[in-house]
Formats: structure tokens, C-alpha cells, sequence
């Protein structure tokens, strides 16, 4: 899209946000009526999407009410509609956490957004807020606190055990009610289409790069990329602006003319060899890898006390050769979102260094199709995003898709599939 593309679309969000502003009440009360909505849901482990009404509470003292306008699709939304992680898994199922749209009304104690609001809902949607990690503005590493059931709030497939099991529904819907506390601010120079990736992609790759000190350290930092899809493609584009020597590590060498276009050298890891030459140069590997792989190569590309990342969530873990990181004091961590704080800042530098991801905006009806994309690796480096306000209606069709057949996946060995009923692979005659 060219930039006086960009300037037009910008221009409809503020005139659409004008309206909002002119015509929406403010009052809790008077947004009573609001209960239904339409939205994209799992009913089981098929990995089949269909339109469902679903209810939205209605504004409490410190909640925002948000009309949604687009919704990314992530491959944890994949992984979570068909029951392939370690994890309990509830239905039925309304995924998505990359959420952008306009404030309706709010609460009568909210002080931080106003009607016509451009806004976001990320990961998580509230958090014990008495734990030390809470305290600390952490509240992506919620610890929960004695006597209460409940930390941080995921956006989706979450059930508040403390407020009589409710059930939260994500973003491939309607509109949404946060308190505001965990809503985010889109800055105006961003379009929202191109914005809702960045809750979820952007902040995963934002977050490890800054805090291994690639905004301070940038031009002295050598960094891997390991895969090149929604979340790669943003790690390349974040750690390219900080100042980084930037290498993607990919097993498809289809990829590397995308990662050179934006400034990356590209190393095929299946190529022995030239691994074998890049062996103890990398200060930071980040791994975006969701699929089962064997870690223990890559350790031996890192530097001397070099940091090993892991943001992707392979299915069955990751088995660690001890011997690989002892020698050399290699670290292996893992990162997670980022907090509302670090979020925010996400957001405001990605705005003020043009950064945004790469994106397919789909209509709702076409959902079923996009997730065999996604399953397949056939994405590239591109994020689904969901034409929310346009395209998901009362009348909207989901169309399926043949390609599903829930034979090519297994449910985790250790997820909980709540109700039981929705487990399909139990009756499957594989």
C-alpha cells in the first residue's frame, strides 16, 4: 500500500472515530442492551471455525467497551483451537489476542481513554495485581496471590475460576469490554489493520530484543532470527532499526530473497557447513519456532555466554544436551509477551520508526482457509488479519474447508478438554 494509501486510511479511522465520539452514549447503563455479538468460535478439537453469538458483559466502573475493527490471527490461536498444548483447553473456543478497534463507551471511573478512542487488547486482558511481578509492572509473568485461583487473565481460553467460571472470549468477535488498565493505545500513524499484529507478534520479539540490550547495544550485537514467519519477520524489521547485525536462521531456502529485502543475511540451517562457519558469533539467538525441532545444533553458534531464546512454544518441548551450553556459559531462556508498559512502548517506537507487519487482510468467511494456510507454512511472511467490522455479521457464512481433517494433528497427552465432549479424537478410527 502506498503512503498516500496509508494517509487515506488513516483519515477514515479519524473520521470514523469523530462519529463514535458524536453519536455512541457514554453510560454503562445505557449500553445495557448490548449483550449479543457475533463471533468466530471453536465448538472442538475439529479446528473448525464457525459464526456463534456470544455475550459481552457490560461496562463495570473502570471497563472500556470496544468496537472491534480487525482482529491478527496467531499460531497459538491454531495450536489452542486444536488442543495441541500442554494446557487446559475450554470450549467452546473464541480465539484471537491481536485486538484493534474504537472505544463505544466507557465506565464511569475510567480516566485514560474517551469515545472514539484508536485502541488495542493484547495477551491478556487483567492479573492478580498484588503479586511481586504485578507490582513490579510485570503483569505478563503474573504470579497469582495466596487464596485466589486466577493470574494473569489470557484474552482467551482462560476460565476465572474466582468469578464463577466465567469463560473469555477473544478478539474474532464483535466488540470486546477491558478494564482499562490492560487496553493499549494505538498511535494515530499507525493503521489499525497493519497495528494488530504488533499486540502480539510485535511485543514478542520487542520485548527479549530490548531486554537483552539491543536498543542500547544494537550496532555491537550480532542476532539470529530462527524461522521466518509472522513473528521472525518482526524480529527482523525490530532488531534492523535497533542497530543489529541481523541473520535469519531458516530450514526454507524459498525464504531468503524476503529476508535480505529487509536488510537480514539468510543462513540455510540444514547446511552444515555454513553453519560451521557462523559457529560462536551470535550474541542472541531468538527462536520463533512453534513445530518440534532439535535445539542443541544452535547452541554452537553462540558466542561466550551468548543467550539462547526461545518465544515459539514447540508442542512436545525441547530436550537439552547439557554438554552443549556448561561449555561456553550459553544461556537458554524464554520470554513471553511483554507487560502493558512494555507493550505501550512497543507500540509508540514502532509508530515513530514507520514498523508494522507485514499483512493479509482476509474476510471473516474465509477464516477455515486461512488456518490450513497457517498449519501448512503457506503464510510466508505475511499475518492473517480478520476484517472484523466489514466482513463478520449475523449473515456471515464460514466457509470450510476440506483440508481440515483432524487425523493430521494429535491433542497434547497432557490437555485437559473442557467439556470432555469436545474431544473429537477420542472417537477417531486413526
Amino acid at each position: 500500500m502506498s503512503g498516500s494509501e496509508l494517509e487515506k486510511e488513516r483519515e477514515r479511522e479519524r473520521e470514523e472515530g469523530s462519529r463514535a465520539l458524536s453519536h455512541t452514549n457514554t453510560s454503562a447503563t445505557q449500553r445495557a442492551h448490548i449483550m449479543l455479538v457475533n463471533s468466530l468460535a471453536a465448538e472442538d478439537t475439529s479446528g473448525v471455525l464457525g459464526r456463534k453469538l456470544i455475550q459481552r458483559r457490560d461496562c463495570r466502573e473502570h471497563d472500556v467497551y470496544i468496537k472491534i475493527k480487525y482482529c491478527g490471527i496467531c499460531h497459538s490461536d491454531l495450536h489452542q483451537i486444536r488442543a495441541e498444548w500442554d494446557m487446559s483447553i475450554y470450549y467452546p473456543m473464541v480465539p484471537g489476542h491481536e485486538i484493534v478497534g474504537v472505544v463505544e463507551s466507557v465506565g464511569e471511573s475510567v480516566t485514560k481513554f474517551k469515545e472514539g478512542d484508536r485502541v488495542g487488547v493484547g495477551c491478556f486482558v487483567d492479573s492478580c495485581r498484588e503479586c511481586s511481578s504485578c507490582k513490579a509492572g510485570w503483569e505478563n509473568y503474573c504470579l497469582g496471590v495466596p487464596g485466589k485461583q486466577d493470574s494473569m487473565h489470557g484474552t482467551y481460553n482462560c476460565c476465572l475460576k474466582d468469578n464463577n467460571n466465567e469463560l473469555l472470549f477473544g478478539g474474532y468477535s464483535q466488540s470486546i469490554t477491558v478494564d482499562e488498565n490492560y487496553v493499549l493505545s494505538i498511535p494515530d500513524s499507525l493503521p489499525l489493520y497493519v497495528a494488530a499484529p504488533l499486540l502480539c507478534a510485535g511485543i514478542t520479539m520487542y520485548s527479549p530484543l530490548s531486554h537483552f540490550g539491543c536498543r542500547e547495544k544494537g550496532p555491537q550485537m550480532k542476532v539470529g532470527i530462527q524461522g521466518f514467519g509472522g513473528l521472525g519477520q518482526m524480529g527482523v524489521k525490530l532488531a534492523k532499526q535497533m542497530g543489529c547485525h541481523v541473520t535469519v536462521l531458516s530450514t526454507s531456502a524459498s525464504k531468503q530473497k524476503a529476508a535480505e529485502e529487509l536488510g537480514a543475511d539468510f543462513l540455510v540451517t540444514s547446511d552444515t557447513e555454513k553453519l560451521k562457519e557462523q559457529e560462536a558469533t551470535f550474541d542472541l539467538i531468538i527462536s520463533t519456532i512453534s513445530a518440534n525441532y532439535d535445539i542443541n545444533p544452535y547452541f554452537g553458534l553462540l558466542k561466550v555466554a551468548g543467550t539462547y531464546c526461545l518465544v515459539g512454544l514447540p508442542p512436545n518441548g525441547v530436550r537439552v544436551n547439557p554438554f552443549r551450553i556448561v561449555n561456553g556459559r550459553k544461556g537458554l531462556v524464554g520470554s513471553m509477551i511483554g507487560s502493558i508498559r512494555e507493550t505501550q512502548e512497543m507500540l509508540d517506537y514502532c509508530a515513530e520508526h514507520s514498523i508494522a507487519c507485514t499483512v493479509h487482510v482476509i474476510p471473516a468467511k474465509d477464516v477455515n482457509h486461512a488456518m490450513v494456510d497457517l498449519a501448512a507454512n503457506r503464510n510466508s511472511a505475511k499475518r492473517f488479519v480478520i476484517d472484523i467490522e466489514n466482513t463478520l455479521h449475523s449473515e456471515t457464512q464460514v466457509e470450510d474447508d476440506d483440508n481440515i481433517n483432524p487425523r493430521d494433528w494429535n491433542i497434547h497427552p497432557n490437555a485437559k478438554i473442557i467439556p470432555a465432549s469436545a474431544n473429537v479424537h477420542k472417537n477417531l478410527n486413526v
